[in-house]
């Protein structure tokens, strides 16, 4: 079996990127430089979670950049509903059986 090429038609010299399809996405480099320590540090760590460094490193950016943003959420209230709102989170709780059993129950560490 031999194999034969076929003839260009066109002459090309740079090639548009391929369009993404439908549930591909496309993806941008992200450089740094990194101290060989610190580099090693993660490539232990990505190897015990079976991840490359690539990938161990873009979800731990992933998650530290959504507790970020969740922590800066700001709500507006009027004064008298932030002073309910105070009150309520300085009241102690209310009893109830869910309460009195979650109280009795033992953690599973003990």
């Amino acid at each position: 079996m031999a194999f034969i090429a076929e003839p260009r038609t066109k002459r090309t010299t740079a090639r548009k990127p391929a369009r993404p399809t439908k549930g591909t996405e496309t993806r941008a480099a992200l450089n740094m430089r990194i101290q060989p320590d610190l580099r090693n540090l993660i490539d232990r760590a990505a190897e015990v979670t079976g991840k490359n460094r690539t990938d161990f490193v873009l979800d731990a950016a992933r998650q530290a950049a959504q507790t970020t943003l969740l922590d800066q959420v700001h709500v507006q209230l009027k004064p008298e509903a932030y002073a309910a709102f105070v009150q309520r989170l300085d009241a102690p709780p209310r009893p109830n059986e869910q309460l009195r059993k979650t109280m009795q129950t033992l953690p599973v560490w003990s």
